[in-house]
């Protein structure tokens, strides 16, 4: 059974947080100097904003 339009928005800013809370980690280690660290940080910050970019097209979410 499908979820309701709420439920898959409430996924949706779970997704977001997630995925916004790792690319400012990952700011974070590159503003205080540690640019190395940064750019591994970088790619699953990117990966989980793939995913929430990916969720909210295929539910038709719009910004």
């Amino acid at each position: 059974m499908s979820q309701g339009r709420g439920a898959v928005q409430a996924e949706s800013r779970a997704k977001a947080m997630v995925a916004g809370a790792a690319t400012a980690g990952a700011v974070t280690l590159g503003v205080i100097g540690l640019p190395v660290v940064a750019g591994i940080a970088a790619v699953p910050a990117v990966v989980l904003t793939w995913r929430w970019w990916k969720h909210r097209s295929v539910n038709g979410i719009r910004f």
